[in-house]
């Protein structure tokens, strides 16, 4: 399963999101999860954002060789699921390309779908997601000029709900058909930093 996490510069919440969901596959050994990230108004080239590369180190992945790039299609069309940081993002990147709709969510939303009604799969996501009513707004806003706490409290968020819903879809999917289009390197988490699993065992979608 290849995943594609969106955000606007890709310099925090999506690598952050893509670190993580490298480390879950190598800790885990989820030989057909891959993952990477962009952004819709990427600072193309740049690395992460220091604040969220020590927010990615604090939770067990590695920030090592980033650098941003801009979301296109055909990122869309390779992944199987597309997780966008806010909705506006979400719509976004499902306009994108065709027929990418009932791949593409929030992060927020997939977990809540997957955590209320059970789903395990891409394709049940998306089958449950207008059977449910949405309470608030399903955004990670952007940390970008803000204090360590505020990217620390991003980093929690994004993994508390990314770590079980890879945990609960990835193992359920079968490797995406074109593996050799996509970023295959994982990298494996900081050897300073608790595994993931035991920081977020509590969060696990049952």
């Amino acid at each position: 399963m290849h995943v594609l996490f969106v955000c606007n510069g890709n310099v925090c919440r999506s690598v952050i999101a893509e670190r993580v969901a490298r480390a879950v596959a190598v800790e885990h050994r989820i030989a057909n999860l891959t993952a990477e990230s962009a952004g819709t108004r990427a600072l193309v080239g740049f690395p992460a954002e220091p604040l969220a590369a020590q927010t990615i180190a604090g939770l067990g992945a590695d920030p090592a060789g980033f650098r941003a790039r801009k979301l296109k299609p055909e990122m869309i069309d390779r992944a199987d699921l597309v997780l966008a940081m806010t909705e506006q993002l979400r719509d976004h990147a499902a306009a994108m390309a065709f027929g990418a709709w009932p791949r593409t969510f929030t992060l927020l939303e997939a977990h809540r779908i997957a955590k209320v009604t059970g789903a395990r799969t891409i394709a049940e996501l998306h089958r449950s997601r207008d059977n449910l009513s949405l309470v608030g707004r399903e955004n990670i806003a952007d940390p970008i000029g803000l204090s360590e706490a505020a990217f620390c409290e991003v980093g929690d968020r994004i993994a508390e709900a990314l770590v079980p819903l890879l945990l609960a879809v990835a193992q359920h999917e079968q490797p995406h058909r074109d593996v050799g289009a996509r970023p295959g390197l994982v990298m494996r988490p900081a050897a300073h930093s608790a595994p993931l699993t035991s920081l977020l065992a509590a969060q696990r979608i049952r």
